[in-house]
């Protein structure tokens, strides 16, 4: 178990290395690195006077411009997760009104949707390009940005959930020496410190880069406590001028005590003067669910000349879980329905999962490069894909164990029974093979060109049946796109995509407890427009239609006591996105996005459910945040944000509806010196109004409601020695 000593001892000695000169770095300046070494960087590693977060590769293959890139992008970069102090991607997401939080419980795995559409845990989140699981907090120590493509991603992606992707990049070694220390503690007693190293060897052609990051949780909900402690390493070797290789690693140990949401009362309502930090996992034998992860990862680039190279991606992630849960899940006095009783009593679930394990390894090759055919000028992409997906798992040990209360709380004893052996469950192997080709028409016009050949060869053991599933598929993914610009700063595009996503998984209550539906096909249509108003401020306005096939719980009696996991129907989504970010003026930098979004199921073979909204999803969602540099006070700058979401459907069809909410947050930063040491000192208010409101009303798993994080103070300290 983890431990919070162990933490800080940790954190502690990295802060003490970060004081001292290290003695692997001979130079202390920039200027001071080898000129040689510079220019060999340069061959391999894409420069851009283009700021970082006007630049993407989720889009595609290859870092380029947000503004000649087909497809809704939305870049979150160091400064906003710094300014905002972001430490998980629950808050980096707030940002972008097409993500919604998806049973993202405390405590447990981030979970999310894009445009309507769940994300898929165990292939819609990158790292560097390549595929790791989100099944638990992913650190953001030693990530340089997020890149999130809304919108399918068949060809960049492989087999994914419609809604999109998200990538890490992750922390490069850096050419100057840098040292950072941060500090941070919130009103709750969360405490937070992190490291970040980086520099060059005294041979330059090696860098280093490395986080450290110990923390102390103290949740809004009372009694979802924890702690994390997290390392990392990235280094580089600049073997020739035209060779580049590098290697990274990272460990995280998380134990928090998981927080489970409310559900619909028996009497069709929802719960009422409850407060946000109630927690329902509050029994003597509750423990924390302690997750370890771990990623090893490597990358070799080569130049062949200034038109061709190629690169060759891996990476090894690794993750166990230990859950010990007391779940709350409808009321047995009262039925069987996913519902609490009208009074507020719940039926008590002793849920234990044990020695959960994933070792999936995720692998890439391709070359690209640039040629002419006649008066047509190409960028080619060719290259192909491996994805092998292990999971090992047991028996749990899922009891009911006595009734308690939303209101009063009661104590009940634990089930006797115990878990069963690990064994493994799942073993799928992806291969892939794409192709991408952009076509210079003329001088304002270009043409992409794509597709996606994947293989599937998957294996699934059901431990509730004792049944083993085997199946193959193979999947043909195009996609297209033109793009006009009429000026330099202006882009116009039309785009046609395919994808396919993993069928979703029965929760353990269905008929087909643990079973996975087959693979679905998905169809997008976009059209998109950008402009940079200023190399510094874009603009964007995106209109998208995307169909899926649709998954739902079919109740098979009317009783609704049991049901099947099936898909029936069609999910369509259509909206429309508009965003603006990046210095509008001077001293102001803005950040805004709206989603307006019309999600509807139809041919589900049930009147309640055609013509009705996919649940969880607002139709109107908007993000603004504004950074103020105070020109009066040197170094002090000023932000606020608001956040809204319309009401949202709690189930398929449609009975309940939460009501919408809006929350305001402000902060300051000042940027000073302290002891002849730079220093940002910050701090903020979350929920200013301490406004309750239900930010998650997931259908999953009967239907369950997250209540928003109450008024939260946070101030931290970032040295840069």
């Amino acid at each position: 178990m983890s431990t919070p000593n162990l933490s800080v001892s940790v954190l502690t000695l990295a802060i003490l290395h970060a004081f001292a000169v290290p003695a692997l770095a001979a130079n202390d300046t920039a200027e001071a690195v080898d000129p040689q070494a510079q220019s060999m960087a340069e061959v391999v590693v894409t420069a851009s006077k283009a700021p970082a977060a006007r630049r993407a590769s989720v889009g595609g293959f290859s870092d380029a411009p947000l503004l000649q890139t087909p497809a809704s992008v939305t870049v979150i970069g160091q400064k906003e997760i710094q300014d905002l102090q972001i430490r998980n991607l629950s808050d980096a997401v707030k940002l972008d009104a097409s993500i919604n939080e998806s049973y993202n419980a405390v405590g447990y795995a981030e979970q999310f949707t894009i445009r309507g559409f769940k994300l898929d845990t165990n292939s819609s989140y990158r790292k560097d390009g390549v595929a790791i699981p989100g099944d638990t907090q992913i650190p953001l120590e030693n990530k340089e940005r997020i890149e999130v493509l809304k919108g399918l991603a068949g060809l960049q992606a492989g087999v994914a959930a419609p809604g999109g992707v998200i990538d890490f990049i992750v922390k490069r070694p850096t050419a100057a020496p840098l040292r950072t220390v941060t500090v941070e503690t919130r009103e709750r007693g969360t405490l937070y410190g992190a490291v970040d190293l980086g520099g060059r060897l005294e041979d330059t052609r090696f860098g280093y880069r490395v986080n450290v990051a110990a923390e102390r949780l103290r949740s809004y909900i009372k009694g979802a406590d924890g702690n994390r402690k997290f390392i990392s390493g990235a280094f580089d070797w600049q073997i020739s001028p035209q060779a580049l290789l590098q290697l990274d690693a990272d460990y995280q140990d998380k134990a928090q005590v998981t927080a489970p949401g409310f559900q619909l009362l028996s009497n069709g309502k929802l719960p009422s003067n409850v407060s946000a930090d109630t927690m329902l996992n509050k029994q003597p034998w509750t423990h924390p669910v302690e997750t370890v992860t771990s990623n090893l990862g490597l990358r070799f680039q080569y130049a062949f000349n200034e038109d061709w190279r190629a690169t060759v991606s891996a990476n090894q992630h690794t993750f166990k879980r230990d859950d010990y849960t007391a779940y709350p899940y409808g009321c047995s006095p009262e039925g069987w329905m996913p519902v609490f009783c009208s009074n507020g009593d719940f039926s008590v679930w002793d849920f234990r999962s044990l020695g959960e394990t994933k070792k999936p390894l995720s692998a890439q090759a391709m070359i690209q490069g640039k040629f002419a055919t006649g008066s047509l000028r190409h960028e080619v992409t060719a290259g192909v894909s491996y994805f092998n997906r292990k999971d090992r798992a047991g028996k749990y040990v899922y009891d009911e164990v006595g009734i308690s209360n939303i209101y009063r709380p009661v104590i009940v004893a634990p089930s006797d029974g115990v878990t069963g052996p690990v064994r493994l469950v799942r073993n799928d192997k992806e291969k892939s093979v794409f192709v991408q080709d952009i076509v210079s028409l003329a001088p304002n016009w270009k043409l992409h060109g794509g597709v996606r050949h994947i293989d599937v060869d998957g294996y699934q053991y059901v431990l509730k049946a004792d049944q083993e599933i085997r199946a193959r598929h193979d999947f043909l993914l195009p996609n297209v796109a033109l793009v006009y610009n009429p000026q330099d700063n202006i882009a116009v595009y039309a785009s046609y995509s395919q994808g396919m996503e993993h069928g979703g998984t029965a929760d353990r209550y269905a008929e087909n407890a643990n079973v996975e539906l087959t693979p679905s096909r998905s169809k997008q249509i976009e059209l998109g427009v950008k402009a940079d108003l200023t190399p510094d401020f874009m603009v964007a306005a995106t209109l998208f239609q995307i169909r899926k096939g649709l998954e739902f719980n079919q109740y098979l009696d009317s009783s609704m006591s049991t049901y099947n996991f099936v898909r029936a129907g069609q999910a369509q989504h259509r909206g429309l996105e508009l965003s603006a970010q990046g210095k509008a003026f001077a001293n102001l930098s803005l950040g805004a996005s709206v989603t307006a979004l019309n999600s509807q199921q139809s041919d589900t073979g049930s009147a309640d459910y055609d013509g009705k909204r996919v649940p969880n999803v607002p139709a109107f969602k908007a993000a603004v945040r504004a950074d103020y540099a105070v020109p009066q006070v040197a170094g002090l700058s000023v932000n606020g944000s608001w956040e809204y979401a319309g009401k949202k459907a709690f189930e398929n069809n449609n009975t309940t509806f939460v009501p919408s909410y809006s929350v305001f947050n402000l902060g300051a930063a000042w940027a000073t010196r302290i002891a002849g040491t730079r220093a940002v000192l910050r701090a903020s208010v979350n929920n200013v109004a301490d406004k309750f409101y239900w930010r998650d009303v997931t259908p999953e798993a009967g239907g369950y409601l997250f209540p928003g994080a109450s008024r939260t103070f946070k101030v931290s300290a970032q040295f840069d020695f």
